[in-house]
């Protein structure tokens, strides 16, 4: 059951719908349960621009076929149609809202499996997955290495892993730094929490952390550097597109953008997920759950996790 649970105030138009739940073992959880986020940040909140340049990055960077990919932190299925290449996706995320919203998006189709559960406790067993991306999550984390290391272990040798973080060495950051009308440094490599756990991280540690979960940094895109009110109703969006689309290789050697996606890879060697195994228990690690249909039972712990409404439900045991 929830032991203990609160509500922050963000820095954000969807704040009020926001909720934060702490847990005595695990950090904090940022919550979007009931938030209105993929219709009021998305699609009327003029972010045309931001979705277009992401799409480009993950062209660049998401492998073009595969079998098995995990999105972590799916939401509403943003991007989920972007891993058209794929033969089976998961979509994770912690709210049910987000994910009864992506299955109102994606359809019922089987190539879609949805599941709620947190990134610091992933439900799958060690070596399933060939590639996994986190988009528009990792500001939420405060445990960014505990996260790293739960996805690492379920990635496959020689997996993809696609991540975008928020970059606080941005232009906009540094001149409002130099100008003094903002008191934290952009080049202090210490993540800056800016409001309740919503982190801006610096290349070079995020860079490090990727490196210490065992991944081998392939490549570095610089995205949305025009992120401007002003250009964005100035400016038609086609070009700002374009011009992003170009400004994205800056990243390999100067990432100067608010967001920043890397492509990384797990190395070759480790654990391969036996045929036939997928879920483990969150609580003891067994990876042999009982399907009954409405609930997967753990023989070992004896918790069960409820299906509902096609979600896998991995918050909190029944």
């Amino acid at each position: 059951m929830m032991r203990f649970a609160s509500t922050f105030r963000f820095a954000s138009p969807l704040r009020d719908a926001v909720t934060s739940t702490r847990f005595d073992d695990r950090p904090p959880i940022c919550d979007y349960e009931g938030s209105a986020y993929q219709s009021e940040f998305w699609e009327k909140g003029e972010r045309e621009y931001e979705d277009g340049a992401e799409a480009i990055a993950l062209k660049r960077l998401v492998p073009r076929r595969g079998e098995l990919l995990l999105e972590v932190g799916a939401g509403a299925g943003r991007n989920t149609s972007r891993y058209a290449g794929f033969e089976r996706i998961v979509l994770l995320d912690y709210s049910h809202t987000q994910l009864r919203q992506a299955q109102a998006r994606l359809g019922w189709s089987g190539r879609y499996l949805f599941v709620a559960a947190d990134v610091y406790r992933l439900p799958f067993v060690a070596g399933l997955f060939d590639a996994a991306t986190m988009i528009r999550v990792i500001h939420h984390l405060a445990a960014v290495p505990s996260a790293l290391a739960q996805i690492r272990a379920v990635l496959r040798p020689h997996a993809t892993f696609v991540l975008e973080f928020a970059n606080k060495q941005n232009l906009k950051a540094i001149g409002r730094w130099l100008l003094r009308r903002q008191a934290w440094n952009p080049f202090d490599v210490q993540p800056v929490e800016f409001a309740a756990l919503n982190f801006d991280f610096h290349p070079a540690l995020m860079r490090q952390w990727v490196r210490d979960a065992d991944f081998t940094i392939r490549d570095q895109l610089a995205v949305s550097y025009f992120r401007l009110g002003l250009l964005k109703r100035l400016v038609p969006l086609g070009w700002l597109i374009g011009l992003d689309a170009r400004a994205q290789w800056t990243g390999r050697l100067f990432p100067l953008s608010p967001s920043v996606f890397v492509r990384a890879q797990a190395p070759g060697g480790g654990k391969v997920a036996p045929p036939g195994k997928f879920f483990r228990c969150t609580a003891c690690g067994c990876d042999d759950l009982k399907d009954n249909g409405d609930h997967l039972e753990c023989p070992e712990c004896g918790r069960r996790w409820a299906v509902r409404d096609r979600i896998y439900d991995f918050k909190e045991p029944l």
